[in-house]
């Protein structure tokens, strides 16, 4: 019996009726998708009392569902990011969600577009009046003696803070600080008379026919250069580099994908929707062979790699090495772009890719170890982000701080020792909608079983045969961001269920039909 069931187990006191039923923190893709499937399971009940006898505690009716978000819209991400060009970097068939349809043709979506799919969702399932905008969860405390999660929120539209409480929450805000992304001090950065802009941040900035460079080689900095000099755009730069310490392998994808219209046409049998599953269901599987490729041969699909670029660069002077990295594809994220833009813009005399290290910040510009000068008007620091779990709340059990780097995590959904509580993480190696979509319908099967055999608390808990391990629940990347994060982060076990495989079919059998459960789930009623 774990410690937490030991304390239930001796506690006289009756348990308290909560607030809600789940608390989801969070309006991003994974908060919209976790309501949306409680939406869909609506007609099952939720947390049944042992006893059907009603206390005077238990008097008040609990409601089934809330969802905070701290910004004043949803979205997440995709309301957050605002900077020219912002797209995702997943096909848009996985990156939606398996229960309503992408139907529009482009393959990588723009952020607006991703944003008003979301409102769509949110409004179709009636999850929209059950957000609560503008709201900060600041703290989380569970109660043994009371089975339910107490949480201090703050209303930052008058500056309330007041407190609800939840028999199960849902942590849904992502992996990255909201509030400030990852950004060095540069040497002498003080002196550059010009502005210094980073993409989280990015708040209208006039960049018309200026000099600009980009300090980065991620999909930001990939996604901002063509953008900038788009000639058919509100705004154009003069010229914009792209300065990076190091390459970053990158892969020319469609722009377009009709392949729903196709299959769906007049002669076909298939409707819109059957159609979205065949085609989401063949770039699952494409994308999973590739990614296999990239581990197993990795020489090979350097090569192929190598040649995608040196054919798109064919008949200009960009040197090839700056898309060859030292590492293995996959050792860190690898870079999409849509009909070759990024390739296409370096083409230009507007654009220009530099491999090199920084020596200072200069009044105009930036100044390389190599001794070369990039003159600039505007430096975009597209350096990264900031991790962070549960949106930065505090968390606690039972008045005790919760060190969540410490703790391991259940199915990549639970976190060790941490009773009625789910924490949102995507795939790093493959769109992040597919696994979120896997770990919400498993918390609703959670739900489902807790309901039918009325136990009120559930908790994972490892046995002595598993070991912690240093990777995260992000799995073994070696991008700097998760590096820097390391200590933050839910680590993973040295076997299953606590290790993270990153694999959507291995990931879709545990997590739909595998039985609930297991000799590491413990249940109280």
């Amino acid at each position: 019996m774990t410690a937490i069931f030991k304390r239930i187990k001796n506690q006289k006191k009756a348990a308290l009726a909560a607030d809600y039923d789940v608390l989801i923190i969070g309006a991003g893709i994974a908060g919209i998708d976790m309501a949306c499937r409680l939406q869909q399971a609506k007609n099952k009940p939720l947390f049944r009392p042992k006893s059907t006898k009603k206390s005077k505690q238990q008097a008040k009716v609990t409601q089934r569902f809330i969802v905070l978000e701290k910004r004043a819209d949803l979205g997440g991400t995709w309301d957050l990011f605002t900077y020219p060009g912002i797209r995702s970097d997943s096909d848009a068939l996985t990156f939606g969600y398996s229960f309503r349809p992408w139907l529009d043709h482009r393959v990588l979506a723009k952020g607006r577009d991703i944003k008003a799919y979301l409102a769509r969702t949110a409004r179709e399932f009636n999850v929209t009046e059950h957000i609560r905008y503008q709201h900060e969860v600041r703290q989380l405390s569970w109660s043994s003696e009371d089975q339910l999660w107490s949480v201090i929120i703050k209303n930052h539209v008058d500056g309330n803070v007041f407190t609800l409480s939840a028999k199960f929450v849902v942590g849904a805000t992502g992996y990255y600080d909201y509030e400030q992304g990852y950004r060095p001090h540069f040497k002498n950065e003080e002196d550059f008379k010009g502005q210094i802009v980073h993409p989280q941040h990015w708040q209208d900035t006039d960049y018309d026919d200026k000099k600009i460079v980009i300090i980065g080689s991620g999909a930001t900095a990939m996604t901002l250069l063509p953008a900038l000099v788009d000639e058919n755009s509100a705004q154009s730069a003069r010229h914009v580099t792209m300065l990076q310490r190091s390459p970053t392998y990158v892969a020319s994808v469609p722009g377009d994908d009709h392949g729903i219209d196709w299959l769906s046409g007049r002669f076909s049998p298939l409707s819109k929707e059957q159609a979205y599953k065949v085609l989401r269901t063949r770039n699952i599987v494409r994308q999973r062979s590739l990614y296999e490729l990239a581990v197993r041969a990795p020489e090979f699909m350097k090569s192929l790699l190598k040649k995608g670029a040196q054919k798109e660069l064919e008949g200009s002077d960009v040197d090839i090495a700056h898309f060859m990295p030292k590492y293995n594809p996959w050792d860190e994220r690898l870079c999409a772009v849509p009909d070759g833009d990024l390739f296409q813009a370096l083409r230009r005399d507007s654009a220009t890719i530099v491999t090199d290290q920084i020596s200072h910040f200069t009044q105009t510009g930036i100044a390389l170890l190599s001794g070369e000068h990039l003159d600039a008007d505007i430096i975009i620091t597209a350096t990264g982000l900031n991790l962070q779990v549960l949106g930065g709340a505090a968390l606690y059990i039972d008045g005790q701080v919760v060190d969540v780097g410490s703790r391991m995590t259940y199915k990549a959904v639970m976190l060790e020792g941490i009773p009625n509580m789910a924490v949102m993480f995507g795939y790093t190696n493959a769109s992040w909608t597919l696994k979120i979509d896997l770990a919400c319908q498993y918390v609703i099967r959670l739900l489902s079983y807790m309901s039918r055999h009325r136990y009120q608390v559930v908790c994972a808990q490892a046995d002595s045969k598993v070991k912690i391990q240093p990777d995260t629940v992000l799995g073994s990347l070696l991008a700097g961001y998760v590096k820097r994060a390391k200590d933050k982060l839910p680590k993973q076990g040295n076997r299953y269920p606590w290790r993270v495989t990153n694999n959507y079919v291995t990931d879709r059998v545990m997590l739909k039909y595998r039985r609930i459960k297991d000799d590491w789930l413990h249940f109280n009623r």
